[in-house]
């Protein structure tokens, strides 16, 4: 979850390059950070508590030819000066920022006490340069040492690691993604995701599962932790607009990806009609599919289900990826998974697509990332092309999700061409709505609601993930207590914790429960509470109006987007930093 980055080469100024690299990693995490500068034979460090946005990296511009730089999200250990990153060997000598958990490194941190080795923080990565350092007393060639301990660690990681007396950044990894940005110009740059580096260059070399790679600028060699043999590694253009990256002239990142959808819809449903028939007849002949994700990316598959109930008449499950393993008893040959998620790193959604190859299942995967380790290691990949997702609470990624399965629900059915048609109707009248008068209005009601501490959304059919979603995106950015639910269920105990005057919402479509989630809400209302629909119609249910439009099956879509507006007006009115809420990262690469 923490974000990694470093550079060798040509330039004189590589602490500059890799602060000013790690501000663009700071989604994945902003307890803490650190840097370490190579200078002649010593390398220097500063580190400490705080986000690194706030870190002038010119302090940083000279006499530097090899850094390394950290942005942490805590994992082991409490957010201490002492626990931030780089930590260092007893002798100072090397240097290693790392993302990911070593799962061993209790025992392998007493096996190194009886050797003299002294720790000074909490963290499991403090293990990794002692472990170097005590497999440099047996050779004298660093990248054999780094290799060594390597072989030695359990769990997910990717690490960095500098020495003093050599002129090479050594990299490995297992599980947690790294990231090879290459310049012919003035040498090569490693980062845990590609924004470190979008600005200086786009040709890309991924490291796989079970990799490490050497290099001094010049060159790089890439080869198995395992054996040390030398694996050919291409490099690979980034499609993407750099500009996409970046916030333009919106406050935050969480806006102007809500904004995106505007474009990012459409994206997502130009995909190539052949791949997506080819899909939809894997899934068809699949003697069982399962839909597998986290988070949000979850709630886009809990909506599939309904897509494939009702455009398709077929059943496909459900299951979050870090309850998956339970299912495998389930799994055959035949068995399809159907694996979504933004980064395409998800430590779970990676645990969940091992099981399923361990029992020969099939593995397609829909993911937002190019080139992500889940994307590579999937039969098939498909990527939503929502463009680069900065803010730590999803928000295109999600509309890009839903349409893709919905597309492939349609052309199960026989009508993709009808569900084309639909998605792009439906972006176009999205692209109406979010016009600054819609998002004033939305702005005004969080103003309103902003001092209330709880909060429930309903819904039925798949309004009723979205109304989970709803309250996900609602706790995460602002911190207030929101709980979505199915409307039915409300009378069978939820209704309990409504008083006068709290707000409650209801996601409403035009279909065949539309009758059924108004009475739900009338329910609510007569219980005291402040009703808010967002629905294609007014109603007397509602106390408070959020107008979408009518988009049929699409509605899902429609509907949760003022939601995300409504979020993240609540969390700025609360004086909360919506692309930064606390405890929480963008990429969860650690179970």
């Amino acid at each position: 979850m923490c974000g990694i980055f470093g550079y060798v080469g040509k330039r004189t100024n590589a602490g500059q390059v890799v602060i000013d690299g790690i501000k663009n990693l700071e989604y994945r995490g902003y307890d803490s950070w650190g840097i370490a500068c190579k200078r002649e034979e010593s390398i220097t460090i500063e580190k400490d508590t705080g986000k690194i946005s706030t870190v002038d990296s010119s302090q940083f511009a000279e006499n530097c030819s090899q850094a390394i730089a950290h942005t942490r999200w805590a994992t082991h250990g409490g957010v201490t000066k002492e626990n931030a990153h780089p930590h260092l060997s007893t002798d100072r000598t090397i240097s290693v920022v790392h993302n990911g958990i070593i799962e061993n490194y209790l025992e392998l941190r007493e096996e190194l006490k009886k050797k003299g080795h002294t720790f000074v923080s909490e963290t499991d990565t403090e293990v990794i340069p002692h472990l170097i350092e005590e497999e440099l007393r047996k050779t004298d060639d660093f990248a054999s040492a780094v290799q060594k301990a390597c072989q030695q660690f359990e769990g997910r990681y990717a690490v960095l690691v500098m020495h003093t007396t050599s002129n090479t950044l050594v990299a490995a990894r297992t599980g947690s993604p790294l990231i090879v940005g290459v310049s012919k110009d003035d040498g090569y740059y490693i980062a845990s995701d590609i924004p470190a580096f979008a600005d200086i260059t786009r040709t890309v070399q991924y490291l796989d599962d079970g990799e490490m790679v050497v290099t001094d600028g010049k060159s790089i060699i890439f080869t198995s932790i395992e054996t040390g043999e030398e694996i050919p590694k291409r490099e690979i253009e980034i499609t993407w607009k750099i500009e996409e990256a970046h916030k333009g002239n919106f406050e935050h990142y969480m806006l102007k990806e809500i904004m995106d959808q505007k474009e990012s819809i459409a994206r997502a449903v130009n995909q190539d009609e052949e791949q997506i028939r080819t899909l939809a007849e894997a899934v068809r002949n699949a003697r069982g599919t399962f839909l597998v994700a986290c988070g949000t990316a979850g709630k886009a598959c809990m909506a599939s289900e309904y897509f494939f109930s009702v455009i398709a008449n077929h059943h496909v499950n459900f299951a979050p990826a870090s309850e998956f393993k339970l299912y495998h008893h389930f799994l055959k040959p035949e068995s399809l998974l159907i694996v979504v998620s933004q980064s395409g790193e998800t430590a779970d959604v990676l645990e969940a697509m091992k099981v399923a190859k361990e029992k020969g299942s099939k593995v397609l995967a829909i993911v937002n990332v190019e080139g992500s380790t889940i994307a590579r290691e999937a039969d098939f990949s498909l990527l939503i092309n929502a463009g680069p997702e900065r803010a730590v609470a999803s928000t295109k990624a999600l509309t890009g999700q839903l349409a893709v399965l919905m597309l492939i629900a349609y052309a199960m059915s026989g009508d993709l061409r009808e569900g084309k048609k639909l998605l792009l109707e439906t972006s176009s009248m999205i692209n109406d709505m979010l016009n600054p008068r819609y998002v004033q209005r939305i702005q005004d009601l969080a103003d309103r609601i902003k001092e209330n501490e709880d909060l429930y959304i309903i819904g039925k059919s798949w309004n009723y993930p979205m109304a989970l979603e709803s309250a996900i995106k609602i706790q995460e950015v602002s911190y207030i207590h929101a709980e979505g639910f199915a409307g039915g269920e409300l009378k069978h105990g939820p209704i309990a914790l409504v008083e006068k005057g709290t707000p409650c919402i209801a996601l409403v479509g035009n279909d065949e429960v539309t009758t059924d989630i108004l009475s739900n809400t009338i329910e609510l209302k007569a219980r005291g509470a402040f009703t808010i629909g967002v629905a294609p119609e007014n109603n007397e249910a509602f106390d408070e109006w959020i107008k979408v439009p009518d988009a049929a099956h699409a509605q899902a879509l429609v509907n949760i987007i003022p939601i995300q507006i409504l979020s993240y007006f609540l969390a700025v009115k609360r004086g909360k930093n919506p692309d930064m809420p606390r405890n929480l990262a963008k990429s969860v690469t650690v179970k």
